[in-house]
């Protein structure tokens, strides 16, 4: 392979910035077309354990604030895997074979394991969590009419979606330090009760104080930090 020379080295990510910048102004477009969709997908949750209920839009610009972070959340999802594509293509021609074995599925893997912690939040946690919620305001010792503000509600939900995609990218922390040679896999057995504890406590203060939503988050952590162990080399 013929050696590029700096300015052809800045020239190639220049053009792959550009692109990456411009399929981001597309997905936009589009994101901004798709908004209601999307909101209407959100709400599902919410709307199915609670037929009657109703969104409260407080201000004037609130439709506006929430088309326009809804499309910014759909570009950001269409744009992610490409620009890991283009990070993928411009670094690979000057990694070692055995360094793009090893990048490679870590770039390929981690959109995968965030689209499936957020689907696990959003079919599994989030109903719990609002029922939990809806049955806590109902129960009030004092009438009371419940109307969750639009905006707050799907900041809400997008946060916890976001926090699930991250929380599944465990493994792959986990793995990549022990194939780095930063963490032993005998350490991380040595840590396993320590490393169930704080799962516990982090599911606690990450969920509502209900029992099920926080083993619904526990469960799949604990689980991770298993897998993670049996994909690490031994020492």
């Amino acid at each position: 392979m013929k050696k590029m020379t700096i300015m052809q080295h800045f020239a190639e990510l220049r053009r792959r910035i550009l692109w990456t910048f411009l399929i981001f102004a597309g997905a936009m477009i589009f994101g901004w077309v798709v908004a209601p969709f999307v909101q209407d997908f959100l709400t599902a949750p919410l709307i199915n354990i609670w037929p009657d209920g109703a969104l409260l839009y407080s201000g004037l610009a609130d439709g506006l604030m929430i088309q326009l972070s809804l499309a910014f959340v759909v570009a950001l999802v269409i744009t992610i895997p490409v620009a890991l594509w283009h990070v993928w293509a411009y670094v690979a021609p000057g990694l070692k074979r055995n360094e793009q074995r090893f990048i490679f599925p870590i770039l390929v893997l981690s959109p995968i394991l965030f689209v499936i912690g957020a689907a696990f939040a959003f079919y599994v946690l989030l109903p719990f969590v609002f029922r939990f919620f809806i049955e806590l305001n109902e129960s009030s010792p004092v009438p009371s009419l419940m109307l969750p503000v639009a905006r707050d509600y799907l900041s809400f939900a997008t946060g916890l979606l976001r926090v699930f995609g991250i929380a599944f990218q465990l493994p792959l922390v986990l793995v990549m330090l022990n194939r780095l040679g930063i963490l032993a896999r005998s350490q991380m057995v040595k840590m396993r009760r320590y490393a169930i504890v704080a799962i516990v406590i982090m599911a606690a203060i990450l969920t509502p104080p209900d029992v099920v939503s926080q083993i619904l988050l526990a469960l799949p952590m604990w689980a991770l930090f298993e897998i993670s162990i049996l994909f690490m080399r031994r020492d």
